[in-house]
């Protein structure tokens, strides 16, 4: 499932040609995607003003000048794309097959908006902005892990007294949303903790941060940020909205390179894998303690 670096990639992409654009018609090609299109879906969207398009977790999120929003997620598979039909300048960016394209969003100024969905697993929803805090599906949601909230008195505080895991923790979205699993391995391993660590064991009795622990933030902040420079990891299905492949992947240190050795400076150690709630979790059992 895309993770943060490359929902914000695409929305980097999207903004643009978005931002600004009337929404001139809608083409809904089939009923539903994993959950069915809200009532009037099209009509409801016919006309309107995008004023913002911003993202929260690894949600979309369109806001509109009729006081709604247009809410998107990308499931397993999601990818959109620009088309450019202005007269003399056609021009359709690569990417996967059209059977895939499910909906189309034609813009005023000529250009248009395409999702793809092989597996159908994305979503779109119509929320009131003013109701999308208190939605069931941002409620919960835990800091960004770029903003300022995420820090090490914070992660200290979440990891007191706890002896669940370090990565089943990082992976909870209700404390830290939008982490996924190629990302907290990356960061884990930047950091030099073992993702099989009790998190309360790096939190002092006072509970203030270990050393370890206050490494911690900037390692998840720095592998996002470096994975957006990239335009995220496409180990599937990912594709920016040009259709081009982010190549995050071929920078990765731990994650999917079982058997190889460590990238750290001066240490021996191989890459191992081990199976933690159902995912696979890559480590140096050498450096990260």
């Amino acid at each position: 499932m895309p993770e943060l670096p490359e929902v914000e990639t695409v929305r980097r992409g999207l903004a643009p040609a978005l931002v600004g654009a009337t929404i001139a018609r809608v083409e809904v090609r089939r009923h539903d995607l994993r959950l069915p299109f809200p009532q009037r879906f099209a009509a409801r969207l016919q006309g309107r003003r995008v004023l913002d398009l911003r993202r929260r977790a690894k949600y979309l999120i369109a806001d509109l000048d009729d006081a709604h929003s247009l809410i998107m997620h990308l499931g397993m598979s999601g990818s959109f794309r620009i088309d450019d039909e202005t007269p003399g300048h056609f021009h359709r960016a690569s990417g996967k097959s059209a059977a895939h394209d499910h909906v189309v969003f034609h813009l005023d100024h000529g250009k248009r908006v395409v999702y793809n969905d092989p597996r159908r697993f994305g979503c779109m929803l119509l929320v009131a902005t003013n109701e999308i805090v208190a939605d069931k599906r941002f409620c919960s949601l835990g800091v960004e892990p770029l903003s300022d909230a995420l820090d090490a008195a914070f992660v200290a505080g979440v990891f007191r007294g706890r002896a669940a895991p370090v990565k089943a923790l990082l992976l909870d979205q209700r404390l830290i949303a939008g982490l996924g699993n190629i990302y907290v391995c990356e960061a884990l391993h930047r950091a030099h903790i073992s993702p099989l660590r009790a998190a309360g064991s790096l939190v002092t009795g006072s509970g203030r941060p270990s050393a370890a622990l206050a490494r911690l933030p900037q390692a998840i902040k720095d592998v996002l940020q470096d994975a957006l420079k990239a335009g995220g990891s496409s180990l599937r299905d990912h594709r920016q909205i040009d259709g081009s492949l982010g190549y995050f992947q071929h920078s990765f240190r731990v994650y999917d390179r079982e058997g190889a050795a460590c990238p750290t400076p001066g240490c021996k150690g191989t890459i191992a894998r081990v199976v933690q709630s159902g995912r696979s979790t890559f480590h140096c059992p050498r450096c990260q303690k």
